[in-house]
């Protein structure tokens, strides 16, 4: 016979209580995706790239159960690059994939919303996606839709006009101590006194 012990178990009752909630929030999160969610995704993004003439596909990728993607996805296209084979006249034709924009589910119910740049195939390695944001299902309205076409669009775009113009990043650290003036003949002395 067990023996009745005495413990103030306070704070592991409502950790319990918030553990099974998010349990349930799960659940729920997995059924509002199929009731409406995907739907509301899909519609959105095809009439996005319909009417801005963008000619993005909308694929569904659902090869595990309530972990399901939706790719915004402007698809591979020859890169305009031709690889020499050896000595020979033959040349291997380098593919680009143009980048997408992802909603997946992940395994909480929660939406991860991703980018993934364009990136030509052989010529350095793909950079990880960037992951934009997560969004409970009720927090994912077509307004955050449509702001993370913008950011994708602009991303893609700076990909695609890279450039070393771009503004130079602050350096932080012993190469440039706050308050010192580059442009100063007498910066350093200011840091000095």
């Amino acid at each position: 016979m067990a023996k009745k012990l005495s413990l103030d178990i306070g704070t592991i009752t409502s950790r319990v209580a918030k553990y099974k909630q998010i349990l349930e929030n799960t659940i729920q999160y997995r059924q509002q995706w199929h009731d409406h969610l995907k739907s509301m995704i899909l519609e959105t993004l095809e009439y996005i790239s319909e009417e801005s003439k963008l000619g993005a596909k909308v694929n569904v990728r659902d090869s595990i159960e309530n972990m399901e993607a939706i790719v915004f996805d402007l698809g591979r296209v020859h890169s305009g690059l031709k690889e020499k084979i050896d000595q020979s006249d033959i040349k291997k034709t380098i593919v680009k994939t143009q980048g997408a924009l992802i909603y997946q589910q992940l395994f909480n119910g929660k939406i991860m919303v991703m980018i993934v740049l364009p990136y030509i195939e052989g010529y350095g390695e793909p950079r990880p996606p960037k992951n934009v944001e997560i969004l409970r299902p009720e927090e994912l309205k077509q307004g955050f839709i449509l702001r993370h076409v913008e950011e994708f669009l602009k991303d893609v775009t700076d990909w695609e006009d890279y450039d070393d113009d771009q503004p130079a990043k602050p350096v932080i650290g012993f190469n440039a101590p706050i308050g010192f003036d580059s442009n100063s003949e007498d910066g350093l002395e200011e840091m000095t006194g």
